[in-house]
């Protein structure tokens, strides 16, 4: 198998990006895209370490968990997870994010691009708190590029469409890929318990 090596050869398998697909890049958050933002509950990071290795993480939480500081900072607070600390640990090495922010039924999402840091500032954390629980740190990233992007890709896979829905039963609870994967001695329904404790007790 040959692989493409230059952009110029990429470019050849292509045609040239339309008008408006590189026009509809701004620098800042417009009001379409705070809209957007305030009625999100989900976002994909993206981000690499400073060797390169890539890593895409999910964040959700209430719609509109995401604040905008001003019309080139937003602030996404981490909420308990795992502790494993990719893409945060990756983004104290090597700063660039990509952010792709999805409303349910919707088939257009957003994508921001910028530099992200890490704080655990006090006064931010309060801000960003649920239920008095405050995040144990915040992503804030500096804006860099935002654009709308198309539905074609939720279109194609009808995500939204329940209709298109496999049986959640065709696919294996996680304690059971746990105990495949860890070799665990417990048991399929004792693992699943625990995760359910866990997340009710550890939302945020």
């Amino acid at each position: 198998m040959e692989f493409i090596r230059s952009k110029d050869e990429l470019r050849a398998h292509y045609k040239a990006a339309h008008d408006r697909a590189v026009k509809k890049e701004l620098p800042f958050l417009d009001a379409h895209a705070r809209n957007f933002l305030a009625k999100s509950p989900f976002v994909l990071i993206g981000s690499q370490d400073g060797a390169g290795n890539a890593d895409v993480t999910p964040k959700g939480d209430r719609p509109g968990f995401v604040a905008v500081l001003d019309d080139v900072t937003i602030a996404i607070p981490d909420r308990p997870g795992n502790n494993r600390l990719d893409t945060l640990e990756n983004i104290v090495a090597n700063p660039a994010v990509g952010l792709l922010f999805l409303i349910p039924g919707m088939n257009e999402t957003l994508r921001i691009n910028g530099e992200g840091r890490i704080t655990a500032d006090a006064g931010l954390r309060a801000q960003l708190a649920v239920d008095g629980r405050e995040p144990a740190t915040v992503l804030v990233v500096k804006v860099k590029a935002v654009y709308m992007h198309c539905a074609k890709a939720f279109m194609r896979s009808e995500l939204w469409s329940s209709d298109s829905w496999p049986d959640r039963t065709a696919m294996p609870s996680l304690g059971a890929i746990l105990r495949d994967q860890l070799a665990l001695a417990q048991s399929v329904e004792e693992l699943d318990r625990g995760l359910d404790e866990s997340y009710r007790k550890t939302m945020w």
